[in-house]
């Protein structure tokens, strides 16, 4: 016997901020949540205390039954999520699971995916979105099967990107999205009313857009690249990890910026300032004026605060 939204049995796995809007839209829709899965505390700060994840607060706050196995596969963490009968299991930023996990309840896992699939799949969708200087994105719930983030499309919404947005500000408008669009999917589910789309008949591979890791080097700017470019390459990566470059042999992380095309009488890289409103740095066809910094050993501040400072 099919049964409602507010009947269905759901563990919910994830672990960030970001996770917890789905969680909490969910709870405030009335549904049935009979487990948390969510990372194990971990070590942190200069006194390495433990910390928990912010999926971990809200769940404890409200009582919810809490799991944070150390691994997926742990005999004794599958036994206390079987005995949780779920009928349906939701994932939202979390790691990587093995099927043994996702294949459990009759009705799978879903997933809630930062980005339009089968466009970005990966680790930072969010971050490529706008590191390409895309003007629109979306997220898109799906069901898991062996390769990821390849499975069956749920439901998807588009938004637009700003000019000015950082991966920050998508990732803040994403959060609320995706927490409603999971609510709907879960409801449509109860309802039979969705019908699963393959990705394979919505685009062809080769013509994808991919979201791999982000590494050390994909931050460091080439400002031998045209400034819009470099530009929305600082906008994807505030404010985490953050585009950074270096300024008299110390690291200097941007986490704003403007840009300005004209072309540059200097090579690029070169800083340009009046040591006092502006620190402008050479591009091949322009300039990028960096409103917000942070210089290696010092906190985060505005380029007019560090000007006051700071002795070229």
């Amino acid at each position: 016997m099919q049964k409602s939204f507010e009947e269905l049995r759901i563990v919910f796995m994830g672990t960030p901020e970001f996770a917890v809007a789905s969680l909490d839209a969910l709870i405030q829709a009335g549904a049935n949540i009979v487990g948390v899965v969510t990372a194990p505390d971990k070590p942190a700060g200069r006194g390495m205390k433990l910390t928990e994840s912010a999926v971990k607060k809200y769940a404890a706050e409200r009582g919810l039954n809490l799991l944070q196995p150390e691994k997926l596969r742990d005999p004794q963490f599958l036994e206390a999520l079987q005995k949780l009968q779920a009928d349906l299991q939701i994932v939202v930023a979390f790691r990587m699971l093995p099927e043994v996990v996702w294949n459990m309840p009759p009705m799978g896992t879903l997933n809630v995916h930062g980005s339009l699939l089968p466009h970005y799949r990966g680790a930072a969708p969010i971050n490529w979105a706008v590191i390409n200087g895309e003007k629109y994105t979306g997220v898109t719930t799906f069901q898991l099967q062996h390769a990821i983030d390849t499975g069956n499309i749920l439901l998807q919404e588009k938004f637009a990107i700003g000019d000015n947005d950082t991966a920050g500000d998508v990732h803040d408008t994403m959060k609320n999205i995706g927490a409603d669009l999971l609510v709907r999917t879960v409801q449509q589910l109860a309802e039979g009313s969705i019908k699963p789309i393959p990705q394979q008949t919505v685009a062809n591979e080769a013509d994808l857009k991919h979201a791999p890791k982000l590494f050390t080097e994909t931050a460091k700017i080439n400002w031998e690249m045209k400034t819009d470019q470099v530009f929305d390459l600082i906008r994807g990566l505030s404010p985490y990890p953050s585009a950074f470059t270096h300024l008299q042999d110390k690291t200097l992380k941007i986490f704003r910026a403007s840009k300005e095309h004209q072309q540059p009488e200097l090579h690029p890289g070169a800083v340009l300032t009046d040591h006092k409103t502006f620190l402008k740095f050479a591009t091949s066809d322009g300039y990028i004026h960096v409103l917000e910094l942070q210089l290696e050993g010092k906190k985060r501040m505005t380029v007019e605060d560090f000007l006051r400072g700071y002795r070229f």
